[in-house]
């Protein structure tokens, strides 16, 4: 039986034929065959020429999410299962897991070929988020194929709520297969142990992306004093102590993640060498600039820019930000400024912190741009996808 189609407007097809995984809805000219949402749908050209199939969402900005540029590749268990144990592969490859590191990002939505879900590994645990309808209809060849390749003990959903909303499905959180007790996550990274409550709610329950950034964190903070805000669990402030900071500094709103980082800084042997304070992360920055700074600072936001649309706002944000740690930055020491929004780019987030510096009186040399680790890999024709964006920069005087 022959799949809906949805063809392109002229001047919108040279993206999708390129290998960009998503057709947004301003792109489309017109849906045929009756295709409901969650369809699986071919995407054509404006002469009816076949560029990929995908999974239909016309309530969402990104209309189709392309799975395959096969017409003849069928959508099935078997069709999920090569796709999970490829990227199971890659990750091997990247020698994860590893006696350091039992914790990764398993599939990486478009950079897996699974565009709209994501799993991460906790050890023994595989923690999944939906983000598309069509993909969440398919949930059960998905958790086949993800006991096929792993025979984990649990299967956790952690979908957001707001995502599922958008996409017009229910977020059914918490354990799907497997034993009940898969919601609590234990597991290592580059030698620590963590452990992460199931009342933890962001993301799968950790950010895989900055491992490497955080070693080299951990490379940089011998003898500095250091201030890490929006520390979340205070990953960057236990590499730094690891790495022999003199002084850490944990800065976050969250008192539940502070409790946690602490717990986790005292049960890797680092007891009080950090400084847990709840607090907001601007005002821990002006408090920082008036008392004379910091060696090092580590700026890591959360998304400022959900969308396209907030870009420009979030560049002022950005800007003000830039200024507030600068400021916070001795001079001659570093800072590390990042920003996991995909609508602002690596120069964007220069710039900002170009413009920033500048209204602090301060210069930014930059010395290192960072971004996500490989385990979270980028289609070459979907620029989106690198959406963490990291850069490390010496603090000076204006000169």
């Amino acid at each position: 039986m022959p799949l809906p189609v949805v063809t392109l407007k002229p001047g919108h097809v040279q993206p999708v034929w390129a290998g960009h995984p998503w057709v947004f809805q301003q792109a489309i000219a017109s849906v045929g065959g009756g295709a409901r949402p969650g369809d699986l749908v071919a995407v054509h050209d404006p002469r009816g020429t076949f560029l990929g199939k995908g999974f239909f969402s016309p309530g969402s900005a990104l209309a189709v999410r392309v799975l395959t540029r096969d017409e003849h590749q069928e959508i099935d268990g078997e069709f999920f299962r090569v796709r999970v144990r490829g990227a199971l592969a890659a990750r091997r490859a990247l020698h994860l897991p590893n006696a350091d590191t039992n914790a990764y990002r398993l599939v990486h939505a478009e950079g897996d070929g699974l565009p709209g879900f994501v799993a991460d590994v906790f050890d023994d645990v595989v923690v999944a988020q939906f983000g598309s309808l069509g993909m969440k209809q398919r949930e059960g060849l998905l958790f086949e194929a993800l006991e096929s390749a792993l025979s984990p003990r649990a299967i956790v959903d952690r979908t957001s709520v707001e995502m599922a909303k958008r996409e017009g499905f229910e977020a059914a959180r918490g354990v799907v297969r497997g034993e009940p007790g898969g919601a609590t996550l234990t597991f290592r990274e580059r030698g620590f142990s963590f452990r992460l409550p199931e009342e933890l709610g962001q993301k799968t329950g950790f950010y895989f992306d900055q491992r490497p950034l955080r070693a080299r964190v951990e490379q940089l903070a011998r003898g500095a004093t250091v201030l890490d805000v929006y520390a979340f669990l205070g990953t960057f402030s236990l590499a730094a102590a690891r790495g022999g900071a003199r002084e850490v500094t944990a800065v976050d709103a969250s008192a539940l993640a502070l409790e946690i980082g602490a717990e986790t800084a005292r049960a890797n042997g680092l007891g009080d060498s950090v400084r847990w304070v709840r607090g907001d992360a601007r005002d821990a920055l002006a408090r920082a600039g008036v008392e004379g700074g910091h060696d090092l600072v580590i700026c890591d936001p959360p998304k400022l820019a959900p969308s396209r649309a907030k870009r420009e706002t979030a560049l002022t944000m950005y800007k003000r930000l830039a200024e507030a740690a600068a400021a916070a930055t001795k001079p001659g020491g570093l800072l590390v400024f990042c920003s996991c929004s995909s609508a602002v780019r690596s120069d964007d987030l220069v710039r900002a912190l170009a413009l920033g510096a500048e209204a602090a009186g301060r210069t930014a040399i930059v010395l290192e741009r960072h971004f996500q680790g490989a385990d979270h890999p980028v289609p070459a024709a979907f620029p989106e996808g690198l959406y963490l964006k990291s850069v490390i920069a010496r603090i000076e005087r204006r000169r």
